[in-house]
């Protein structure tokens, strides 16, 4: 099938508009992969220090002529769905001996769980800890004892950062390595409800915690079609994963099966071998369109506005939200995934999941199919879905849709468009999550109630003040401000105003989480209000506008005939003090929010 004509003029703009920097980029990862010593020229001291923990592998080692797979991992056993990570690494260095190769811990990285800080003071260090993730991916990668990397890691800001850093050894094949989600809890039309009980005062925090643990029960990522599972989508699309890996769940005979084709293939993807793959080249400028197709087609979650233009930036990669607007004019929704569906992402994979998806995709000429993956082959591997045929894992096509609910060909879609818009006027540019609203909600138009936290919109909502139709405006909740937090507790009370009748809206330059939805939102706003960006100017009563049908988001006040509110001092606690410097450097939501970044002049 013929690519669209608009996904093709988008290509080739993001293409020419990185010319000079994706030139740069792609000299330097050349001039790496010339410079980097062999290893065995490398001095017997270094290599010494590299080894001597290695006691099973050291020959091998010794040696120099088999692949080194360096493991950048970001276990830990509290974030459930990095939990089962905790014996990769064992399991990873068995696989790699099987395919001529070793295997060594090169290093780790913080994972974070947005869920456990939504709406606490370490939300302020979330979007911060990508850059603080991809320093350490980059740390563990400097040691260039290595031939290609694993990368475990699933969640939020995790899989940006690891790309990002990963990026900068870029002459190295790398595979992502997912674990899966857990198994399907509750119904999640329950949790709903009793949060928003929860919210009115109609059930307490036992009967919630006991909602909340019925969902959220056991290793592996979180169900809901948050950022999580659309990074896991992301990897896909951009053929960074053993094609299917995304959506099985841990502990199965098939997840082991991928986890080792994804170590065997790493093996055979080197500099060395007939089949170089080197990461550098496998994100290139249609790769990261693909991930912003797959994105709109799916209703992924909005950090994503944020973390394609960063994740391009580390490849030289110019991206902006001008792309993903007109991306999103074509490409159909062709997913409704909780919080934007009934099902979670266990019923999306059971229905034909991102292989279907991938299919419909290509068949429609709706995506790029002639990528680098890390796999053999271009992106038609990835429409297929994987499987055993007893011990031997093979794939298959996904067949038609098994659940028309969920899951459409793009010839019928949900919406004929993919749901991420560009609002943007005298307020400044913001993105609106259109497929997760009704679009009789698409347009909101009344006075604005200005906030600057949370807990001040929670507590007006408690005092009865916003039984209104209203535009509840939360400034200064941008990357400089306080590092940019998602704002999930917003969505039950302002839910309930929404059932309750009233026309209600939402402008912050802060962020939604993944699993929001319902609510109209203009989020990620920028400029960011601390210096005197235009949120800084309004106040309670101006009548705000939001408007996805248009693109507008607007008030009618003289903004220019104002001046701003105050700049909030910076908090401390929680180790907020010691992220100043990223807060201080940060560059704006629409070029990824990064201090990194910023001051690295990319």
């Amino acid at each position: 099938m013929t690519l669209n004509d608009t996904i093709h003029r988008v290509t080739q703009r993001v293409i020419e508009n990185s010319c000079d920097s994706r030139a740069a980029y792609l000299d330097l990862m050349q001039r790496e992969a010339e410079d980097r010593p062999d290893r065995r020229s490398v001095s017997c001291s270094n290599l010494a220090h590299a080894y001597a923990g290695t006691l099973h592998d050291q020959p091998e080692l010794k040696s120099g002529e088999l692949p080194n797979i360096g493991i950048v991992t970001s276990y830990n056993d509290m974030l459930s769905a990095h939990q089962p990570y905790g014996r990769y690494p064992e399991r990873l260095k068995i696989y790699a001996r099987e395919a001529g190769a070793t295997a060594q811990v090169a290093g780790g990285t913080p994972a974070m769980c947005d869920g456990v800080t939504q709406g606490e003071t370490g939300m302020e260090l979330s979007l911060f800890s990508r850059d603080v993730i991809a320093l350490s991916t980059g740390v563990a990668l400097s040691h260039a004892v290595y031939d290609g990397a694993l990368m475990l890691g699933i969640c939020d800001k995790i899989v940006p950062g690891l790309l990002i850093g990963a990026l900068r050894f870029g002459y190295l094949p790398t595979i992502f390595v997912p674990s899966g989600p857990m198994p399907t809890g509750i119904p999640n039309k329950e949790k709903q409800r009793v949060r928003q009980l929860y919210a009115e005062g109609k059930v307490g925090r036992d009967e919630l915690l006991e909602s909340e643990l019925g969902s959220y029960h056991s290793p592996g990522t979180c169900t809901f079609y948050g950022t999580a599972n659309s990074n896991q989508m992301m990897m896909e699309l951009m053929g960074l994963h053993i094609p299917g890996a995304a959506f099985v769940q841990p502990g199965t005979k098939l997840r082991q099966a991928l986890d080792r084709a994804a170590v065997h293939r790493v093996a055979a993807i080197g500099q060395k071998g007939n089949d170089y793959r080197p990461l550098a080249r496998c994100v290139d400028e249609k790769a990261i369109v693909n991930a912003a197709i797959g994105l709109l087609a799916t209703g992924g979650s909005t950090n994503h506005a944020i973390h394609i233009p960063a994740m391009a930036r580390a490849a030289g990669i110019r991206f902006d939200w001008d792309d993903l607007a007109e991306l999103s004019h074509v490409v159909p929704l062709l997913a409704r995934v909780y919080p934007n569906g009934a099902g979670d992402v266990n019923h999306f994979h059971e229905a034909g999941g991102i292989g279907y998806v991938i299919g419909e995709l290509l068949e429609a000429g709706l995506a790029h199919r002639d990528v680098l993956t890390v796999s053999e082959g271009d992106l038609s591997r990835y429409a297929e879905e994987p499987g055993l045929d007893e011990d031997t894992l093979v794939w298959r096509d996904p067949g038609p849709s098994g659940n028309r609910e969920m899951l459409r060909p793009a010839s019928e879609p949900f919406q004929a468009d993919g749901g991420m818009r560009l609002v943007q006027g005298n307020l400044g540019r913001a993105c609106f999550k259109s497929s997760a609203v009704e679009e009789e909600r698409w347009t909101i138009e009344a006075p604005c109630r200005v906030f600057q936290t949370q807990r001040e919109v929670a507590e007006a909502f408690k005092a009865g003040e916003l039984d209104r139709d209203v535009v509840v405006v939360v400034r200064f909740q941008g990357p400089r401000a306080n590092g940019m937090p998602e704002l999930h507790k917003l969505t039950p009370p302002l839910g309930v105003l929404q059932d309750r009748g009233y026309r209600v809206a939402l402008v912050t330059d802060g962020r939604m989480s993944g699993a929001s939805g319902k609510v109209p939102a203009a989020i990620h706003c920028t400029p960011e209000a601390l210096g005197g960006g235009p949120l800084a100017r309004l106040r309670d009563g101006d009548v705000v506008r939001v408007c996805a049908v248009t693109g507008e988001l607007s008030t009618t006040t003289d903004l220019d005939a104002r001046e701003p509110a105050p700049d909030p001092l910076p908090e401390s606690g929680t180790g907020r003090e010691l992220f100043a410097m990223f807060r201080n450097f940060a560059d704006g939501a629409e070029q990824g929010g990064s201090a990194m970044l910023a001051t690295a002049g990319l």
